[in-house]
């Protein structure tokens, strides 16, 4: 059988190598649009994320400039439609002016700076009202930093847990990344360039051998993935840090070991209150010891008073 070129059977500016989309304008219903866009490459936005920014009655944005130019990017007008600046420093105001909008029968699309609004987004104040109103919430899925960098990190992804910014005061810093690192979960955070020498320093300062990544400028042109341990990556990381957008992975915590002291400082506690069936249960169940095991112990030591 002859190989099959699939190009011969399209249109023609398929066969010549092009991909013509189209975007449609297809009447909304009144609602609230959640749109997510671009984190890096501008072809990343969604044909359907197009359509809505084209039959939107109105446009709010976290970054109306942004917005704008990633509209004539790809060629959508705005035929004398309105962008409302909507970010964490807007007033009342311009919140009760997209939920009026709403209210009237209009459909409003929003668009975070980039990525999934509501992420890490002023975003969820606006749908939270919106909610209350009883407005219709609409989400039109795309890119987001956070699954791009987990998705590129090589971790475990069946549990993780998005902390949002780290905080810059360095006492609140090595609290938040103490509070991740014990965790049963892959711990995604999003660190300023500026920040992450000392950031590495502090996750040393926990534990320098925890496997972690660096997701730096995702899907852009000079994106970057390091990868190893906490010491190892603190090696490579200059002190004035990255440049470019940053977001940071840690591998979830390592089973401790579970030794026969360990156990018996658990039961210790438990059975001033509870009886020794149950606190072996509880501790077994802690500990992931065997059951059996615990009740001997915990017999032990409910013998020696």
């Amino acid at each position: 059988m002859e190989p099959h070129d699939a190009a011969a059977d399209g249109t023609p500016a398929e066969r010549s190598g092009r991909i013509e989309l189209r975007v449609e304008r297809a009447r909304l219903e009144p609602g609230l649009y959640l749109v997510a866009t671009p984190i890096g490459a501008a072809r990343d936005i969604t044909l359907r994320g197009l359509d809505v920014l084209s039959s939107a009655d109105l446009l709010a944005a976290e970054d109306t400039r942004v917005l704008r130019h990633l509209m004539e990017i790809h060629g959508i007008p705005l035929r004398g439609r309105r962008i409302i600046a909507y970010h964490e420093h807007s007033h009342d105001g311009a919140r009760q002016q997209l939920l009026d909008a709403i209210a009237a029968g209009q459909a409003v699309a929003y668009a975070s700076d980039a990525g999934t609004p509501m992420i890490a987004d002023p975003g969820y104040r606006l749908a939270q009202e919106a909610i209350a109103a009883g407005a219709t919430l609409r989400t039109v899925p795309g890119p987001s930093a956070v699954i791009a960098a987990l998705t590129l990190s090589g971790l475990p992804s069946d549990r993780f847990t998005f902390a949002g910014f780290a905080p810059s005061a360095a006492g609140a810093r090595r609290k938040f990344l103490s509070r991740l690192m014990a965790g049963d979960a892959t711990a995604i955070f999003f660190e300023s360039p500026r920040r992450v020498k000392q950031t590495l320093e502090n996750i040393c300062d926990i534990d320098a051998n925890r496997s972690m990544v660096i997701c730096r400028e995702v899907t852009k042109k000079f994106e970057e993935v390091l990868r190893g341990t906490a010491s190892e990556l603190d090696s490579v990381v200059p002190s004035s840090g990255l440049k470019g957008e940053i977001v940071v992975l840690l591998d979830r915590a390592g089973a401790a070991e579970v030794t026969d002291d360990v156990i018996r400082q658990e039961l210790a506690v438990r059975l001033v209150t509870m009886t020794v069936k149950d606190a072996s249960a509880e501790v077994a169940t802690l500990t992931g010891a065997a059951r059996r095991d615990v009740y001997q112990i915990a017999l032990k030591m409910g013998k020696g008073g």
